[in-house]
């Protein structure tokens, strides 16, 4: 099994979100390892998130199973009306279609890092707290009306 060099991948802080979205994910660094794995059938990435930083906006997946290990630090998994701490070697499991709103919170003085994965988009992500919505098969993300951003 070939061992991936993470210091060989780009850590970036990119983000797709449009303004002002965007501008909260400056604290949040991932590394694609799915694609330097030679990997196809499913995404997975090492994130590592800066006091403050956020994983992403609050989301779900109606197509997109999502799977998470905390590997250090510790971040706050806000959910649908809950907040729960994850800690090392907590996991935590997003099922495709459940309307569970979720993003990680770096509460913390100290960075934290978790590798998530997931199946491959191909609908809509929604977020419930924002004027946002993600149309895969379009490529672009929309006005919760539809309207293109």
């Amino acid at each position: 099994m070939p061992k991936i060099d993470l210091d060989a991948i780009e850590a970036t802080n990119r983000t797709g979100y449009p303004m002002p979205f965007a501008a909260d994910m400056g604290g949040r660094w991932f590394r694609r390892l799915a694609p330097a794995g030679g990997l196809s059938d499913f995404g997975v990435s090492h994130v590592t998130l800066k006091p403050g930083g956020i994983s992403s906006q609050r989301h779900w997946h109606d197509t997109v199973d999502e799977f998470l290990v905390m590997l250090d630090g510790e971040a706050v998994l806000v959910e649908e009306g809950s907040e729960t701490v994850l800690r090392p070697g907590d996991c935590a499991a997003f099922p495709k279609g459940a309307p569970n709103g979720h993003h990680l919170v770096n509460r913390t003085e100290a960075d934290c890092t978790f590798v998530v994965a997931g199946s491959p988009d191909s609908g809509q992500c929604h977020y419930p707290d924002i004027d946002l919505l993600w149309d895969s098969a379009a490529g672009i993300y929309r006005h919760k009306d539809g309207e293109p951003y």
